[in-house]
């Protein structure tokens, strides 16, 4: 766990902050209304902490919906969202979410995490919050304005860097597992410690966490994949016994095995240095689920052979193929992000062997076309992949990439193939033969894709249209007579004497 630190929490912030609209007018509404009313949790948190905050929570001993719908009329704030089996609304300030609700009591049964609940009283609310750091509350009642309700010692708390229960942690977690996952979603973005008694807490009810939804547990976790340094909640969340309960696949990345004096590194521990490597570079959510998949497949590729040592062949291609079922599961989305995160995986290795031999233009053509306009996010991943502790490989490593970057700036500028586009189409192709669309159409198509990728001829369509002719004829095809020919701009010859 992340070592305890001292935090600096400054209570003259929360001077004058009430001053502002929305809770002037809070505090007319609940005058006029007859009820009590408190700015409280992550707010109030944040603001002792001196972190920016655009969600606000108050919460009235009373009608929730209706206390909104009076603050919103007050400020002139527009439309109201109502959630009526949640008991709460919002509306938006600007660009600040201010969210209502009534102040209760909850009691939950053991298979869900929906609660029983009844009204309550600022310090039911409280007891029914997570943690001590977000129980924290600020009062907006003219008899007591400005006072800092805090029954749990939660001021302590932030000052200390602590994670801790306002109740018994076996209670809290119990009645609401997902809380589990947010005290290490807090300890990673905060840089805060979970006591002791808390984590143990989360270790005997870590089964619990199965009752939750695979929605629910994937936002927690993309919160902990953007925090600055992630690998701290995964490995709270490896210690905690929580991530085998949703992520097997990363377990078994776990440990380093030796066999004839052979080793390999531990995969899993790899895996979260290139996590905060790329995090150092990138706050792409997707880039950050390529890096913690990119050998996702070495557990089900690792051979030992006799000779060489430990391999793990086609982990990329295998680990590709991986991705889709685990977003499928974890109800992560299908669509592009699911295809960047699956490209990023396929191809990591590439630019890998570019540093490791010559680098042809034809190699880089290829990766070029293969990763299109996602080029750059790749050769982060990949300069995140070296973490070798040999010091001198790792420069070297990183030396070569320098080389490969500046060829491909120069492929690119000279080749035009990041974003390809064939210069024979397919109705080229059926306009030239005289044929209907058929399996021998894509076949031409992809010979003229390779000669241009392997730098034998020019991408245009006057070097493409002889190619295109001659492999017609090699498939029977013949050219309609009179068929126009353009000009040829330049022979294969003069193409291939730039390789490099």
């Amino acid at each position: 766990m992340p070592a305890q630190t001292e935090h600096t929490v400054d209570p003259e912030r929360l001077i004058g902050v009430l001053d502002q609209p929305l809770f002037q007018a809070a505090e007319r509404v609940a005058a006029r209304m007859g009820v009590k009313a408190y700015a409280i949790g992550g707010y109030v948190r944040d603001l002792l902490l001196g972190r920016p905050c655009k969600d606000i929570d108050i919460v009235t001993e009373g009608d929730g919906i209706a206390f909104a719908e009076a603050v919103a009329k007050e400020l002139d704030a527009g439309h109201v969202h109502v959630f009526k089996n949640f008991g709460t609304a919002m509306f938006m300030l600007g660009d600040v979410q201010v969210e209502f609700v009534g102040a209760r009591k909850e009691s939950y049964s053991r298979n869900s995490r929906k609660p029983e609940v009844v009204p309550g009283t600022i310090r039911d609310d409280q007891e029914r919050r997570d943690f001590t750091i977000n129980a924290l509350a600020i009062s907006l009642n003219a008899e007591d304005r400005s006072a800092l309700i805090d029954p749990f010692n939660g001021v302590h708390d932030l000052e200390r860097g602590i994670i801790r229960t306002p109740l018994a942690p076996d209670v809290t977690f119990s009645d609401d597992p997902l809380r589990m996952l947010r005290a290490i979603r807090f300890a990673t973005q905060l840089g805060f410690f979970i006591d002791a008694p808390t984590f143990k807490a989360i270790q005997r009810n870590a089964e619990r966490l199965d009752i939750i939804s695979a929605e629910r547990i994937h936002t927690e976790l993309n919160k902990i994949i953007l925090a600055k340094v992630p690998s701290i909640g995964f490995k709270l969340l490896l210690d905690s016994g929580l991530l085998v309960r949703f992520f097997p696949e990363m377990i078994e990345l776990l440990g380093a095995e030796e066999k004839h004096g052979i080793g390999h590194k531990d995969n899993f521990y790899h895996t979260l240095q290139v996590l905060d490597n790329v995090a150092e570079k990138s706050d792409d959510l997707w880039l950050r689920w390529a890096a913690i998949l990119h050998d996702i497949a070495k557990p089900k590729t690792k051979r030992f052979e006799p000779g060489h040592g430990w391999t793990f062949h086609g982990h990329e291609d295998k680990g590709a193929r991986m991705v889709p079922g685990i977003f499928r599961r974890m109800k992560l989305p299908l669509d592009e992000q699911m295809r960047f995160v699956k490209k990023m995986v396929l191809l990591h290795l590439r630019p890998i062997a570019l540093t490791k031999d010559i680098v042809t233009d034809s190699a880089v053509r290829r990766l070029l076309f293969d990763a299109g306009d996602d080029i750059d996010a790749l050769m982060i991943l990949c300069q995140a992949d070296i973490t070798s502790k040999n010091e001198a490989k790792k420069k070297r490593y990183l030396a070569n990439y320098e080389v490969v970057m500046e060829k491909l700036k120069e492929v690119e500028e000279k080749d035009r193939v990041r974003n390809f586009q064939p210069p024979i189409t397919g109705e080229d192709i059926m306009q030239a033969f005289n044929i209907k669309p058929c399996k021998k159409i894509g076949d031409i198509k992809t010979v003229i894709k390779d000669a241009i990728l392997d730098g034998k001829i020019h991408n245009d369509k006057a070097a493409a249209w002889p190619v295109m002719l001659e492999e017609g004829a090699k498939l029977g095809l013949t050219v309609v007579e009179g068929m126009e020919v353009p000009p040829i701009s330049g022979s294969s010859e003069e193409v291939g004497s730039q390789e490099s």
